[in-house]
């Protein structure tokens, strides 16, 4: 048995599907799209993240929501934790933000229709809007919680001072930052200790490097000595060596097709020696 993870009281499987390559410029047709989706869950995939701003622009916003209402439509939908995030917009394509209580309250509306739902899993604040104070951003999700509108609330893209902020308002269940070989900040700064001292739930977006980037890995020395050692692709080793960063990481790297998906949560299973790890993160800068 693979070993889980927790998200608020809920095992979950140690990696999720991060579902924005589905939806933004470049995403595959709806048919494909959806044997990913059902990839992910054959290979015991049980966390699928989205936000309602996955989409090519504002007049397709929660795109990304109903593909994925679609994809688990039946029997599946018990099974899964969807979690999705409002604060962003997008006008004409672009990417924007709005932390206004009132933009948030809407942005829930919409979000449970999109989802064909009267409860989200996991509501996230997508990103702090620095026009409007954090305290009441967040403020906005703990009123759709008391409201029962949502089960769990999330912070994404925070810092250690705005996750420390908003834990004095609600009780923040998982923190969404990115998190990856080329973009190891989050250890240095101690957001990943943050997180694991209070055993939240720390989701690394892009730990691939981004759409597109997968194959970046490979430059790695450390992380393709690795993959031959164990007869992996380096993504994997990427994703086993975040899983070993702490144990309430919970990568969620992007995929376009089964195959890609299918790999990643086999490192779910992969152990790299302490020497691999330690090789990896010098490689980084972070051992």
């Amino acid at each position: 048995m693979t070993p889980t993870r927790k998200l608020g009281d809920t095992e979950i499987f140690p990696i999720g599907l991060g579902e924005m390559p589905l939806s933004v410029d470049g995403r595959p047709d709806e048919e494909r799209a959806i044997r990913t989706i059902h990839a992910a869950l054959d290979a015991g995939v049980n966390l699928i993240d989205t936000a309602d701003a996955y989409a090519l622009d504002d007049s397709e916003v929660g795109h990304g929501e109903r593909l994925i209402a679609k994809a688990l439509d039946g029997a599946r939908r018990d099974d899964v934790i969807i979690a999705t995030k409002g604060g962003h917009t997008r006008e004409g394509g672009r990417w924007a933000l709005d932390g206004r209580p009132e933009h948030i309250r809407a942005a829930c509306e919409a979000s449970l229709r999109a989802l064909s739902t009267d409860r989200i899993d996991l509501y996230q604040f997508h990103r702090p809007d620095p026009n409007v104070p954090y305290a009441e951003s967040v403020g906005a999700f703990k009123e759709l919680q008391d409201e029962g509108k949502v089960r769990w609330v999330g912070i994404s893209n925070a810092n250690v001072a705005q996750m420390e902020e908003a834990l004095g308002i609600v009780d923040v269940v998982a923190v969404q930052n990115q998190l990856a070989l080329d973009f190891a900040g989050p250890i240095g700064r101690g957001e990943v200790d943050f997180c694991a001292e209070r055993e939240i739930a720390f989701l690394p977006w892009s730990p691939l490097g981004g759409i597109g980037n997968a194959e970046g890995t490979a430059r790695n020395a450390a992380v393709s000595a690795a993959a031959e050692a164990h007869g992996v692709s380096p993504q994997q080793v990427v994703l086993a060596w975040l899983l070993g960063l702490s144990p309430t990481v919970v990568p969620i790297p992007g995929s376009s097709r089964p195959e890609t998906i299918q790999d990643s949560a086999r490192a779910a299973e992969l152990e790299l020696s302490a020497d691999e790890r330690q090789a990896i993160s010098a490689a980084v800068g972070t051992g």
